[in-house]
């Protein structure tokens, strides 16, 4: 019971902190729309499972001890938010979309902008993988650990997806795009802020 807890604890702690998939969640939801924010939850909560899954079968451990795989996996992720946080920062055109309506990202691209943001965050490998070394014992079955593995991907999903809800409200969503010009150099600052940020952070994990 006290594993449980520990990576119940652990987890929750870890999806609500603000951070990248925050950021892009809330872009896709008040420029794209609801579903277009919920499915950013969802291929955030498919990157978690992939972490999970070469936690699982050692690889993350392998990345984490190899100094260069590491950097690599960090300056791709790096790259990738900074290269939309400057698209997002960058645009000139105002939205103009029917509100009852999602409009202007594919359904594909909303899930892939969810997915690679997650996917390629080393803060998300680590967050894993410091969870199943340091809670997950050898003992513990291979089904409990799935499990686990299970919890943090929808604890992911159902955080980000109450965030997609509220930022695509359509009073709010009103409000925001109004505003959008300096929402988009806010969050635009913000996404390659991170990504500078993850950039110059130390190799090591």
């Amino acid at each position: 019971m006290g594993q449980i807890i520990a990576v119940a604890v652990i987890t929750v702690l870890a999806v609500v902190s603000p951070g990248a998939d925050f950021a892009m969640t809330i872009r896709n939801s008040y420029l794209y729309g609801r579903s277009a924010g919920t499915l950013a939850a969802v291929g955030i909560s498919l990157g978690v499972l992939v972490h999970v899954t070469y936690t699982m079968v050692g690889v993350g451990l392998l990345v984490t001890r190899t100094p260069l795989l590491f950097t690599v996996m960090k300056l791709v992720g790096a790259a990738y938010l900074v290269f939309i946080g400057y698209r997002t920062f960058v645009t000139r055109d105002r939205v103009r979309i029917d509100l009852s309506a999602d409009a202007g990202m594919s359904r594909l691209g909303a899930l892939r902008t969810g997915f690679l943001t997650n996917a390629l965050n080393p803060k998300t490998m680590l967050f894993v993988l410091s969870t199943y070394t340091q809670v997950v014992s050898a003992d513990t079955p291979v089904v409990q650990q799935l499990g686990y593995g299970l919890f943090m991907s929808v604890a992911h999903l159902a955080w980000f997806t109450l965030v997609a809800l509220f930022f695509s409200h359509q009073n709010l969503r009103v409000r925001l795009l109004r505003r959008q010009a300096v929402l988009n150099k806010v969050i635009g600052t913000v996404l390659v802020g991170l990504g500078v940020a993850l950039a110059l952070t130390p190799s090591a994990p």
